[in-house]
């Protein structure tokens, strides 16, 4: 297999460094619009295999020639969603393999946006489906840790654990600290703000996909491996539109552990009118808002020194189980930022998100996972990839509830 990573920011470094501790694959590109931060995340790992290469995520024609250029079978994107159309365009046009981690931006509905849905995450890729699939080509969308892993939680779930599922809840919670900062996001800010401040989406069987307030349905999650309780709220994620479409359950929803203080800056940012994404006239210069927060806040990949503390991924299911009993489920994988640090160098969300996305492109390389069209985690076998994450050194465990 021979990759491109476009995005060398904390999860595309994560994904390299990896990636480069196994030999499914034959040669790596990591690729950015600045060439010294993907030479940068490269240079620790004295492979080989990797190279850094120049790239304008923006630009399709720059991301097909150097895909080219590279003889790659797999592009993965990961940029921030922004970036979605033109790398998915290139990767069909380029003949490849696309993975990404989060899929196509939404749009709230126009007249009554916290009760219906608009343009949904993914509808522009999934709108594109048959075409990636006439081409014989698969688009592996939604591909990391949540989305991704929570999805693979999801369908083992539905196969080997539940004769009837009532409800998949998908939920985020950690004990994460970064000391020396009132507020430091562990992850891409830009990404935080859009997925916090849209509606956010529900499904239920027999009604399909609604939306709500943001921050609606508050509820205390007890979490595993001394995290403990944590508030959870719902946020827009791609599991919910991406698990029904694949395995019927009554309910689908995803629910973050944000905290009273980083909701209350999120909801002062909206409020500012510093959440906007299309750019605004300074003086002379037009510039989005929500850039300058990015711009002002500490890059989430350089934390890992400052952080402490854990992040869990997990999948809860509500059904009846392979028995005919009641049964209800947590299916979660625990990051140790001090493990993650010690053993990679990289703080523990970005890791997480990165290594779930190396076991599907090793499974894609070894032909366990093949398809066509535009798939999300859910349409392959989960087993496959839950037996390859504890080579990984990322275990997983199912707690009864």
């Amino acid at each position: 297999m021979r990759i491109c990573v476009v995005g060398a920011g904390g999860v595309g470094a994560s994904i390299a460094s990896i990636a480069a501790r196994r030999p499914f694959f034959d040669h790596l590109v990591l690729a950015d619009v600045d060439l010294a931060r993907a030479q940068r995340a490269l240079r620790p790992l004295g492979d080989v295999r990797l190279r850094a290469a120049r790239v304008d995520a923006g630009d399709r024609e720059s991301v097909v020639a150097l895909a080219r250029d590279a003889d790659v079978d797999v592009i993965v994107n990961a940029c921030d969603p922004r970036f979605n159309p033109t790398i998915f365009a290139a990767a069909h046009e380029a003949g490849c393999t696309y993975v990404d981690m989060a899929m196509s931006l939404s749009s709230p509905h126009p007249s009554r946006p916290h009760e219906r849905t608009g343009v949904k995450l993914g509808d522009a890729q999934f709108a594109l489906a048959e075409d990636w699939a006439l081409r014989d080509q698969l688009a592996l969308v939604g591909m990391g840790v949540e989305s991704g892993l929570s999805d693979v939680f999801a369908r083992y779930a539905a196969d080997h654990l539940f004769s009837t599922i009532d409800e998949i809840g998908v939920r985020d919670g950690s004990n994460l600290r970064v000391h020396g900062a009132r507020f430091a996001p562990t992850f891409s800010i830009w990404t935080t703000i859009e997925e916090c401040l849209n509606p956010p989406v529900v499904y239920e069987r027999g009604r399909g996909w609604f939306t709500t307030e943001p921050f609606s349905e508050p509820e205390v999650f007890d979490f595993p491996e001394g995290i403990g309780p944590v508030e959870c709220v719902n946020v827009e994620h791609e599991e919910v539109l991406l698990i029904p479409r694949w395995i019927d359950a009554g309910r689908v929803t995803f629910k973050y552990g944000l905290g009273e203080e980083f909701i209350a800056v999120l909801k002062t940012l909206h409020l500012l009118g510093l959440d906007r994404k299309d750019p605004v006239r300074v003086r002379d210069v037009e510039v989005a808002p929500r850039d300058v927060v990015a711009a002002c806040l500490p890059n989430p990949a350089e934390l890992g020194a400052q952080m402490q503390g854990k992040t869990c991924a997990g999948t809860w299911v509500k059904g009846t189980g392979t028995d005919g009993r009641p049964r209800e489920v947590f299916l979660y994988q625990v990051a140790d930022n001090e493990v993650t640090m010690r053993d990679y160098g990289h703080q523990a969300v970005v890791w997480q998100t990165g290594v779930n996305l190396v076991v599907a492109l090793e499974l894609l390389a070894d032909g366990a996972w093949k398809g066509r069209g535009v798939l999300g985690p859910e349409a392959f076998d989960a087993v496959p990839f839950l037996e390859l994450l504890d080579e990984y050194g990322a275990p997983w465990a199912i707690r009864e509830m």
